[in-house]
């Protein structure tokens, strides 16, 4: 079969995809959070509570749309089929963009947790942004490698960027349960504005909750796998990230925390000593290049899935004798590439804040048409109500509110990134279409919940 047209061969099983879920979430976020949310108080804590719910209902969402559409290739044929090509074309070229641009982001992270065990080599110039490009170019040639190879990688570095979160929850649990004190937190009242601006930091960390269903044509069995990894690993990634962040909540003090660059080596500094702080760094920079590893791989599998539908250059269908399509890997690697490039003068601090800010607002924009999605199927019937109406009723207002929450700037640069994606849409409409959304239309309503 002609390797610009051969189906991939479907390699991810349920493990791996579960390892794509809490890798790409746990990534360079969770780890400089707590700094963030110290001046928050107690809204940092009901901020977390409120983000990992929300994105638990969006994450039921996703999985009840891969359970009715196995024969998807992600969220595109999802949007397709309830809101049409335009919409769905639109949501995925946003969704495109945000993953090369979380590569830059992530490579960028790792950097910076780098330097800081080696200031001295990274203080020369335009060795930061080196060592940044040469990491989005390694995962890059991993994921060409095969899916199994990348996802190997993604289940070791998946455990190994959760030992200092675990580290965290244990000194809390050993120091609270030998009668320790609670450290002193903010004492700022709880309101609605503060535990919106707790759970918009929160929101950069749950992203990624989708990575199951976007290689959806490389997952075994992908009606089960694509929803129990998604599940699974929301869940799980959101219980860690707030046992962990209460941890440091409970025992750093808050002006300790805002101020801390690295707020769990602190914590975990204070009671094992200097060298099992040096070593959560390290981890962190596991963690980041982990969470880079599962993205790179996704950055490769949009245009993929576009390029198969007809409504993104077929250039961007071929695949290399593992199955891997190079062409669209090189493309994004080149984009992060770029942006990295083009920004390393503002420095890694203020070039990461401008990346995220990119990243989410285009992430939230599937979100918000994943959810409106499967209210549509449900209005339709291709999709039993039930409790999954509920549950999509209120991941969608989530997904609202979280554009109300990234603010003004985010919801703007969104905008901009679908447009960008108009004279692609325009010239591709003129020379073909889609397949058949019959292949995709399920024969019977499934179940009701996720």
């Amino acid at each position: 079969m002609n390797r610009e047209t051969q189906a991939p061969e479907r390699q991810i099983g349920f493990w791996i995809a579960l390892a794509l879920v809490v890798g790409n979430m746990i990534g360079s976020g969770i780890f400089l959070l707590p700094a963030n949310l110290a001046p928050y108080g107690l809204n940092a804590v009901i901020g977390w509570v409120v983000t990992i719910a929300g994105s638990m209902c969006l994450a039921a969402v996703f999985a009840a749309l891969a359970r009715s559409l196995p024969a998807a290739s992600g969220p595109y044929d999802y949007v397709r089929l309830a809101l049409g090509e335009p919409t769905a074309f639109f949501v995925m070229w946003s969704y495109w963009i945000s993953i090369w641009v979380t590569n830059a982001a992530l490579s960028i992270a790792a950097v910076s947790y780098l330097s800081s065990l080696a200031p001295e080599t990274f203080a020369a110039p335009g060795v930061a942004a080196l060592v940044a490009i040469s990491f989005v170019i390694l995962f890059a040639g991993v994921a060409c490698t095969g899916a199994r190879t990348a996802g190997g990688v993604q289940i070791v570095t998946s455990i190994l960027k959760t030992l200092p979160l675990a580290a965290a929850i244990v000194i809390a649990v050993m120091v609270l349960g030998g009668g320790g004190e609670v450290a002193e937190y903010s004492q700022v009242p709880i309101s609605p504005n503060g535990v919106a601006g707790a759970a918009a930091l929160t929101l950069w960390a749950m992203l990624g909750f989708e990575c199951a269903t976007v290689p959806a044509s490389r997952v075994r069995d992908p009606e089960r796998n694509i929803p129990r990894a998604t599940i699974i690993g929301t869940l799980i990634a959101g219980l860690i990230y707030l046992a962990a962040s209460t941890a440091v909540f409970v025992l750093l003090p808050a002006g300790a925390a805002a101020a801390s660059s690295a707020p769990f080596a602190d914590l975990v500094g204070n009671y094992w000593g200097r060298e099992a702080a040096t070593a959560v760094v390290a981890f962190a920079v596991i963690s980041c290049l982990g969470a880079l590893n599962g993205w790179v791989l996704l950055q490769g599998e949009v245009p993929l899935a576009l390029a198969h539908r007809g409504v993104f250059p077929r250039w961007f269908a071929a695949v290399n004798r593992r199955g891997m399509p190079v062409r669209a890997q090189v493309a994004g690697a080149l984009l992060s590439v770029a942006l990295i490039a083009a920004n390393y003068t503002r420095g890694l601090t203020e070039l990461f804040g401008f990346v995220i800010l990119l990243a989410t607002a285009a992430t939230l924009v599937l979100y918000l048409f994943g959810g409106f999605s499967a209210l549509r199927m449900m209005k339709e019937g291709r999709l039993r109500r039930g409790s999954l109406l509920v549950v999509t009723i209120l991941g969608t207002v989530y997904a609202i509110w979280t554009f109300y929450g990234a603010g003004l700037e985010a919801t703007a640069w969104g905008a901009v990134l679908l447009a960008t994606g108009i004279p692609v849409y325009f010239l591709m409409s003129s020379r073909g279409s889609s397949s058949p959304l019959e292949e995709l239309a399920p024969a019977a309503p499934p179940g009701s919940s996720a």
